[in-house]
């Protein structure tokens, strides 16, 4: 089979390629965690690392069932070791492993392992793992296609400019798992029904022993049909019981874990509200912003008529995959959409569908902030003008296709 190119991922995991520090490739399932892997082996291969040098396992694969057990694992790896060769461990959904984090810890301590790991849950960073290898582990974030990934994907490198705006509608229909791009069109809804649906099945409700599967997919939808409104769990709790008929028990404390749970499982990413002028986080409120739109259409059913939270979705998600802390901005009574950071680099993000003919509405919020870090406008049309009062003006695709 022939692997489409990932060389953004791909670059990441080869600057750590034969060193001590374990790569983890995290990310929400069938994003292409396993298929990066497969790029890093073909890698391998192609650049004359022996077939024998190379263990790779799937822990989803029945074939490697037994090898869930700790003991059995580690036995059966050090079985394959050979002596003063380099070895290449390529362990897939390693957390199925019942105390995993014993395993890779113990083949870390030989210096010629190389070893990488993949999970569909945060939680694979936290808590043993994370203190016994504190300082030696790399995180690759893995996320759907973006949409240079996609133009890629489906036009090849030599496409035409005019091909661009169709490229865009559909990337906003289908989304970015790979999966889905590569699928025939009848498929695509089933595809993204499994994703979605073991994703609740097996990350949220199996992993954190929630019963009512029902809720989780109420408060799910939920957050998929506020995405780019200020969301705490107490709003949650107040609508969900005015909306249900069964008149069922909800409470703050298990809205919270659900969301934490839609966070861990990178389903669902939490944007926090910072106040500009103070300078300082206001943790009592926060966006919600889904992983994929494609995702998103089908869990809402169809294509929404909400472009703004459907454009707002996109650029958070595109900021993310390129590396930015992003919060949401407040200055007195305006509202900033994104307030982006990456090393000592600031930046102020404002998206709209349209700047309006003769406004500065999207312009004056940006040039009220009292500091001379960048500021960006993003809009969802090609507009007649490339800034306003020095305030460059962008439009979507031409921001994505960077």
């Amino acid at each position: 089979m022939e692997l489409k190119s990932r060389p953004t991922y791909l670059k990441e995991l080869l600057n750590f390629k034969d060193s001590q520090f374990i790569k983890v490739i995290t990310g929400v399932r069938r994003s292409g965690k396993s298929y990066l892997m497969l790029l890093y082996k073909q890698y391998l291969k192609e650049h004359g690392v022996d077939n024998d040098q190379i263990i790779y396992i799937s822990f989803e694969d029945l074939r490697y069932y037994k090898l869930r057990e700790m003991q059995a694992l580690y036995k059966y790896l050090e079985s394959k070791i050979i002596p003063k060769k380099r070895m290449y461990f390529l362990l897939d959904e390693i957390q199925l492993v019942e105390n995993w984090q014993e395993v890779v810890n113990s083949l870390r301590l030989r210096e010629l392992n190389d070893i990488t790991i993949t999970g569909s849950n945060a939680q694979i960073l936290s808590g043993d793992l994370s203190t016994r290898i504190a300082g030696r582990f790399i995180e690759v974030k893995v996320y759907p296609l973006s949409f240079k990934e996609y133009v890629d994907w489906t036009l090849g490198s030599q496409y035409d400019e005019r091909q661009l705006p169709e490229a865009y509608k559909e990337y906003l229909r289908i989304g970015g798992f790979p999966a889905v791009v590569l699928a025939q069109k009848e498929l695509r809804d089933t595809i993204l029904s499994g994703i979605y649906n073991t994703i609740l099945l097996k990350d949220i409700n199996l992993r954190n022993n929630i019963r009512d599967s029902g809720m989780v997919n109420i408060i799910s939808t939920y957050l998929a049909d506020t995405v780019g409104q200020l969301i705490n769990p107490n709003k949650i709790v107040t609508t969900l019981k005015s909306n249900d008929p069964k008149n069922r028990t909800i409470s703050y404390q298990f809205v919270s874990k659900i969301l934490k749970s839609f966070e861990d499982a990178y389903l669902f990413y939490r944007s926090d509200r910072y106040d500009i002028r103070g300078r300082k986080l206001l943790l009592s409120q926060g966006k919600y912003y889904m992983v994929d739109q494609g995702l998103r259409n089908f869990v809402l059913g169809s294509e929404q008529n909400n472009r703004g939270s459907e454009l707002e979705n996109v650029v958070y998600m595109e900021l993310i995959r390129r590396g930015y802390h992003v919060e949401v901005g407040k200055l007195d009574n305006k509202e900033i959409n994104f307030v982006v950071s990456k090393n000592k680099e600031l930046k102020y993000v404002q998206v709209t569908l349209k700047i309006p003919e003769n406004s500065t509405r999207e312009t004056d919020n940006l040039l009220a902030v009292p500091d001379n870090y960048d500021k960006l406008v993003i809009s969802g049309s090609v507009e007649e003008y490339n800034n306003i009062a020095g305030i460059p003006i962008i439009n979507i695709i031409d921001w994505l296709k960077k």
